[in-house]
């Protein structure tokens, strides 16, 4: 029987401090392909220089980016990872076993989610498990623009050795890493229709969340990181829903800017006459 192949599949954008680590979490893997969506920094040079060859490929759904890897890779397999998670030894070896003794086409991980330097154990990260490795005929492809899931085919199992994920390096990092993400989510509620932002429900959605996580899903247990994430959280809440408020504005923000600019050029027009 034929040695089965995998690829590395790894979506980046300007990851220059985490990428080198993960792509060494991954040379047991046939190859390693790194789609850049518009690295500024040395993302893509370090990248080619652990070998992985990196394809520039700008845009804001996640599922293209990842359907763009997909396209790309020439294994029987595919194993997504994203550059802030890293695989083990044990876990690279667990894949191996299953893809070569099983019939499974799918295979799900659990996350050991890492934030702020301490393994979170609640606040609803405990039970984050994440399909990440397909036979690649079984993927049929990706769907939603963010928090993007699989549509693929075949029997799926859950692998036991889990997927280390160092999220939240920093505060600054994260605060970053949401201003990327939360546009699209506003978007996306935004052309769904939704009765229009007003300060109660902006104040209502962030203390759900915030009671969601810490409270109900017990992520106070995790200590003063705990709070702080599901704080975060909370925020992360409503600063998507004053971006749909912001999108709701009829004229829009920028309209009645420009009504302004206008205002002032035509009084500098009558000044000259």
């Amino acid at each position: 029987m034929n040695k089965q192949t995998i690829s590395a599949l790894i979506i980046a954008k300007n990851e220059e401090t985490m990428i080198e680590n993960c792509i060494k979490s991954l040379l047991w893997c046939t190859e390693i392909i790194v789609v850049d969506s518009g690295s500024t920094d040395r993302t893509r040079e370090i990248a080619e220089s652990y070998g992985a060859s990196v394809i520039s490929f700008k845009h804001d759904s996640f599922s293209r980016l990842r359907e763009e890897a997909l396209k790309r890779a020439t294994s029987q397999w595919v194993i997504y990872v994203d550059a802030d998670e890293r695989v083990t030894p044990t876990l690279a070896k667990e894949i191996m076993v299953n893809i070569e003794t099983t019939d499974a086409e799918v295979f799900r991980l659990s996350r050991e989610n890492i934030y702020f330097g301490k393994k979170f154990k609640w606040g609803g990260w405990q039970d984050d498990k994440v399909e990440k490795v397909f036979k690649k005929e079984s993927l049929m492809g990706w769907i939603g623009d963010i928090h993007e899931s699989p549509n693929f085919k075949g029997e799926l199992i859950d692998l036991k050795t889990k997927l280390l994920h160092f999220t939240h390096r920093n505060i600054v990092s994260g605060l970053i890493k949401t201003a990327n993400w939360t546009p699209i989510e506003a978007s996306e509620l935004y052309k769904s229709n939704i009765a229009p932002v007003t300060f109660f429900i902006l104040m209502r959605k962030g203390f759900m969340e915030f009671f969601r996580r810490a409270i109900f899903k017990k992520g106070y247990k995790d200590g003063l990181e705990g709070l702080i994430e599901a704080l975060i959280q909370g925020i992360n809440r409503i600063l998507v829903y004053i971006q749909v408020w912001e999108l709701q504005q009829n004229p829009s923000i920028k309209e009645k800017y420009n009504k302004k600019e206008e205002e002032i050029l035509g009084l500098w027009k009558k000044d000259r006459h």
